[in-house]
């Protein structure tokens, strides 16, 4: 019988290319990013001027990101490389245990999203309240505020649901990649043949071919 779940699994994504190279070119994409993040924060922390804001730019009583807020960003942009340099490797080398961070990854940033989503749901004015704790010189606060809040919300709703659509797509990809690479590694270690009640534990061809190849050849007939 086959699962239910193997009928939406497909060996093709986007620009019809395999999966694999999908995972290979999108572990490659987020290392760069968290790479550029991970420099731009190396600056600000060699330079905290640079980055500094006062109370009067930001409408309030806190800094832009202080050493703690620095150094625990720091730390995830390396976390996040590690885990994008796994993916890459693991889907270029065709090793399905190297992919699963990533794939975690993938899960936990979703949930945040959808917890976004049912929040902007369930709790409309908290859009209001967040755009009025923004500095009096933001970009575009004023035009925002004089937005319709229902018309905002169903805005923000739309978004969300674009980026959780094209989220799901990556996932997908992702997962695919992992069943088709652990499938061909599957494949090539055992094979297994069931008959009546007897089942037959076949080595692979390399092994068998191996085997019979160092058998040494039978004595030659002699007659009588």
């Amino acid at each position: 019988m086959v699962a239910p779940w193997t009928r939406f699994y497909s060996n093709s994504c986007c620009l019809c290319c395999h999966v694999r190279t999908g995972t290979i070119l999108l572990g490659v994409w987020y290392l760069v990013i968290n790479a550029v993040v991970l420099l731009v924060l190396l600056s600000a922390l060699a330079d905290p001027d640079q980055y500094h804001f006062s109370s009067s730019e930001l409408g309030g009583d806190f800094e832009f990101m202080d050493d703690a807020n620095m150094c625990i960003a720091i730390a995830i942009s390396l976390l996040m490389i590690l885990i994008c340099a796994m993916a890459t490797y693991g889907a270029y080398k065709q090793r399905a245990a190297w992919i699963i961070p990533f794939f975690c990854y993938q899960i936990f940033d979703f949930a945040l999203n959808t917890l976004v989503a049912v929040t902007v749901l369930v709790y409309p004015n908290s859009i209001q309240e967040y755009i009025r704790q923004l500095p009096p010189n933001f970009p575009y606060r004023d035009d925002i505020m004089s937005v319709n809040p229902t018309c905002l919300v169903l805005i923000i709703l739309l978004f969300i649901s674009i980026i959780l659509t094209f989220k799901g797509y990556l996932i997908s990809c992702v997962w695919n990649c992992y069943r088709y690479i652990n499938g061909r590694n599957s494949s090539d270690v055992l094979v297994y043949v069931t008959s009546n009640d007897t089942t037959v534990l076949l080595p692979p061809c390399d092994d068998a071919a191996g085997n019979g190849a160092a058998k040494e050849p039978p004595p030659p007939y002699v007659s009588a």
